[in-house]
């Protein structure tokens, strides 16, 4: 084994093992790079080896945050965080749970349903996982405990609701994920409608048969109101700001009438009017949110000038090379190393936040996708479909297992706000049932990449 492909290997392993530390990650990522940047100098200085490693690798660092830097389409970031924060203040979570327990209120599982449609509009809002899942929790769980849900069915349909956010547009995730593969935003947040609104749909009907089981686990409230005109009435009262704003950033993105950058805009103002629409808006509130955004957006930024650091010297070392030609030796066949490569990330996900693997992982992925010649109909119109197509499946795997026992961030979350009679083991009772239609539908978008790629192709047909 030559010593480039050891100081890889040793990377990665140092990566992992000081995650356990404690220390903030992007200071285990810069540290990293910088470390073995100097044991190759050193090696290359007294030992004759040929890394390639010196004090210019780390000075292509500069560059190269300056070019992140300067990526308008990144400035949609804190844009899209700000329109997050200020509609989790903006009090429409709870105008929608009351009005949408009215219209459910004598469905079996009715409260289950309207946490899972609120967590929809959520994740289509916010597009932020412990945000939603923590908002979730907090707003329904008394109300589903009081009714006398289920615990694990209640604490099921929170969790994975609340996970929407890494998948729906205009998610934060899919922004990162297209500024690394070169791929357009507007593409993958209109790839990820479907596959979103599926698995929405799936959590719904597995709640309604649940309910049509067992009686006992979902049960009607004994004080449900017939549904009436005026319920319907508040319901679109609630909803109909919130979906406008959807409508307005996403549809002026798949218009082509806005960037992703300017829509984001638009939508840190829009949450603001709902705000001040729903009389939430002082300047407490835009304190603790312009507070939020900085804090936030600094964390994310941070992983990146500690992941250019350390994905540099990586790449200098032939790290992409090694990799590539491990994983296309794999004597699995094209859809075999593509569920190799997604069950790694789903490990993965028990480990690293969704950032570190968009930042690390991902660009050294996309040429083993490329080079494996799959035959995926862009329609002659999406560009790179393969890559699309495989950053929908990556999400999806990541979604799974932030839900995933016995370490998923999202469980974590749950349990963080719970009250102290709640069990982790009711926790990961509940979610067993949403990681298998997770599987389910992660299993769908392998065998049918139109539900990805046809809206995108015929957006603009």
């Amino acid at each position: 084994m030559e010593i480039n492909e050891i100081l890889v290997i040793a990377m990665f392993l140092s990566f992992i093992a000081l995650l356990f530390t404690g220390i903030p990650v992007a200071w285990v990522l810069g540290g990293i790079g910088v470390l073995f940047a100097g044991i190759g100098y050193l090696a290359d200085t007294y030992f004759d080896t040929i890394t390639g490693l010196d004090y210019t690798t780390l000075g292509l660092v500069v560059n190269r945050l300056w070019k992140i830097m300067d990526n308008w389409i990144l400035v949609a970031l804190p844009m899209f965080i700000f329109m997050g924060i200020m509609l989790d203040k903006s009090g429409v979570a709870e105008r929608l749970m009351q009005s949408m327990q009215e219209l459910f209120g004598r469905v079996r599982g009715g409260l289950a349903i309207t946490v899972t449609a609120i967590g929809i509009i959520l994740a289509a809002s916010t597009g932020i996982i412990g945000a939603s899942v923590v908002l979730l929790a907090v707003m329904s769980l008394p109300s589903m405990t009081k009714q006398g849900y289920a615990m694990p069915l209640a604490l099921g349909t929170i969790a994975s609701a609340g996970t929407l956010g890494i998948l729906i547009p205009p998610s934060i995730m899919l922004v990162i994920m297209a500024d690394q593969l070169g791929l357009s935003v507007g593409d993958l947040f209109m790839g990820a409608v479907f596959p979103g609104l599926m698995l929405g749909a799936m959590y719904i009907l597995y709640i309604l048969v649940t309910g049509w089981l067992k009686p006992d686990a979902a049960p009607i409230p004994a004080d449900a109101k017939p549904i009436t005109a005026a319920a319907f009435v508040n319901v679109m009262k609630a909803v109909l700001p919130t979906l406008l704003l959807i409508f307005v950033v996403l549809g002026s993105i798949f218009a082509g009438i806005a960037t992703p950058t300017e829509a984001s805009g638009v939508g840190a103002f829009g949450a603001t009017l709902l705000a001040l629409y729903n009389r939430k808006f002082n300047v407490k509130v835009l304190k603790e949110v312009v507070a939020g955004t900085m804090n936030t957006t600094a964390y994310i930024f941070a992983i990146f000038i500690g992941a250019t650091c350390f994905a540099l010297v990586l790449r200098e070392l032939g790290g992409d090379e090694l990799i590539e030609s491990f994983l296309t030796g794999l004597p699995f066949g094209p859809y075999g190393i593509i569920f190799f490569i997604l069950g790694v990330i789903f490990l993965l996900g028990f480990f690293l936040d969704w950032i570190e693997i968009t930042l690390i992982i991902l660009p050294l992925l996309a040429p083993v996708i490329s080079a494996l010649g799959l035959d995926i109909d862009g329609y002659g119109v999406v560009d790179n479909p393969e890559l699309v197509w495989f950053v929908m499946l990556v999400a999806m795997a990541l979604q799974t297992s932030f839900l995933t026992p016995p370490v998923g961030f999202a469980l974590f979350y749950l349990k963080g706000v719970c009250p102290p009679n709640v069990k982790l083991t009711d926790i990961y009772k509940g979610v067993i049932p949403f990681i298998l239609l997770q599987l389910l539908g992660l299993l769908i978008l392998v065998f049918w990449p139109q539900l990805v790629l046809w809206l995108p192709a015929n957006a603009y047909s």
